[in-house]
Order: C-alpha cells, then sequence, then structure tokens
C-alpha cells in the first residue's frame, strides 16, 4: 500500500520531521541544501506569519522563510511506527 507523501507545508507550528526529498528544479533544490535544507534533515515549522504565508522553518540552527508554494515541493519522510 502506498502512503501518501506528506508535504512541508503541512507541518504544523512546532511540529519536526525529517526533509525527505524535493519535487523543485535542481536551482532550487541546491539554493536550499545551501542554507542547510539538506534531505534527511530535521526541520521544524517555527514561525507562521499572521496571514499563513511565508511560514519559517528550523534547520540546523538556521532560520528559513518559505512560500507555500515552495513547501509543497518539498516532502518529508514517512515515519514507520
Amino acid at each position: 500500500m502506498n502512503i501518501p507523501a506528506r508535504s512541508l507545508a503541512q507541518l504544523a507550528k512546532g511540529e519536526r520531521a525529517i526533509i525527505g526529498h524535493f519535487e523543485l528544479p535542481e536551482e532550487m533544490g541546491h539554493r536550499l541544501m545551501l542554507m542547510g535544507m539538506i534531505p534527511g534533515c530535521e526541520v521544524e515549522a517555527a514561525h507562521v506569519a499572521p496571514a499563513g504565508d511565508p511560514t519559517v522553518y528550523r534547520v540546523d540552527g538556521t532560520e528559513i522563510a518559505l512560500r507555500r508554494e515552495t513547501c509543497l515541493k518539498i516532502l518529508l519522510e514517512i515515519e514507520n511506527s
């Protein structure tokens, strides 16, 4: 049974997950990795703008603000519990 992948955009404030992979153009994925957002790293949704977009994510001590349209293309690892 296939479990649909969860995107970064679905992470609630204060929730943590592991970055799985990007479904973004290579250049954009490379730019995110330069900022520390690397597949396999833990990410936390730290703050959400009052209007709901963008959201600030905390990765390895760095805070990165991303728009929802980008977060929809960053997929998280599925946890087996």
